[in-house]
């Protein structure tokens, strides 16, 4: 990877692993802008280092390290080293996890991830591994390796997620603003118009909408477009429909946007993510870096009493 520019990204989804997201990518100048993703981001870093801020810090991720963000967590990503970094990524969702952890773990309540990073080879070349898998239409293999990290990494760094709970005037006020958002996307108010609605000053709902989401009704309502923005091209509408339903200005306006979030314009991951068939061409194998072996048969690859190791401490 050294000394190389460019940057990749495929999204596809398996038909035989419905609720799950798949991704292989390599980004060296490539900034993702603070968003949230509807499931969880289980990303195993290959080569380089990922930083991406989480919580008020900036987390980092380097080759044998996973990045685990749970649902609707804003965050941002970014390379940590001038050479980028390259990872495959799963994202499967919340029922997927909740239905693995009930079957496989103690955990009680809605199952999450508790740190925001966790050294793992062997997490990693299972992420890998379920990504060959459906690569070579291995269903029984990209199912069984799938319940098999998740699993894993809850049983190492899991635990019950905090109930969201709307109870002060602030989240109920922020609550209401959200709905009237979510109704008028097409066609938003403006701030001060938004706030008269829930009756509050602009200032107030400013303060209250960061406190309940992390980020500005302004910024939620850019990645609420794109999250369904991609619900819709996942359908098959064209793009150029797709900027006005979701209230964008233009398709180039949905392009911009669309691509500092989900990292490909929005043409290319319709593409991808329609064009079901194996694609076993693809020039970036990210499962290369694991070394792991090839032929080696499935039972190593679904212990879990393999050790970890701890976080990726700032390279700096």
């Amino acid at each position: 990877m050294a000394g190389s520019t460019t940057e990749q990204a495929r999204h596809w989804w398996y038909p035989d692993l419905p609720g799950v997201d798949l991704l292989r990518a390599r980004y060296v100048r490539k900034t993702f802008v603070r968003h949230t993703h509807e499931n969880f981001v289980i990303a195993a870093i290959a080569d380089g280092v990922e930083v991406f801020h989480h919580r008020g810090a900036d987390q980092y991720a380097g080759p044998g390290a996973l990045a685990l963000i749970n649902p609707d967590t804003p965050h941002t990503g970014r390379a940590g080293v001038p050479e980028g970094w390259r990872y495959g990524a799963v994202y499967p969702t919340p029922e997927v996890v909740a239905g693995i952890a009930a079957e496989t773990t103690t955990l009680r309540g809605t199952p999450g991830f508790v740190s925001p990073v966790l050294d793992d080879p062997y997490a990693v070349g299972l992420v890998h591994q379920v990504l060959r898998a459906t690569d070579e239409g291995n269903a029984l293999a990209a199912d069984t390796l799938l319940r098999v990290v998740v699993t894993r990494l809850l049983r190492l760094n899991g635990g019950p997620l905090p109930r969201r709970e709307v109870r002060t005037a602030g989240a109920r006020t922020a609550a209401r603003a959200r709905a009237v958002l979510l109704e008028r996307m097409a066609a938003p108010p403006s701030l001060e118009e938004l706030a008269a609605g829930v009756g509050t000053s602009p200032f107030a709902l400013l303060r209250a909408f960061r406190d309940a989401y992390g980020m500005p009704p302004h910024t939620w309502l850019t990645d609420a477009r794109v999250r369904r923005a991609r619900r819709l091209l996942d359908t098959g509408t064209p793009p150029a429909e797709v900027a006005v339903a979701v209230g964008f200005t233009d398709q180039p306006h949905l392009n911009r946007h669309f691509t500092r979030i989900v990292g490909v314009p929005p043409g290319v991951y319709q593409r991808e993510r329609l064009d079901r068939p194996a694609r076993l061409d693809q020039p970036m194998r990210l499962d290369q870096p694991t070394r792991l072996d090839q032929s080696a048969s499935l039972d190593q690859f679904t212990r879990l009493d393999q050790p970890a190791r701890k976080n990726v401490q700032d390279p700096t």
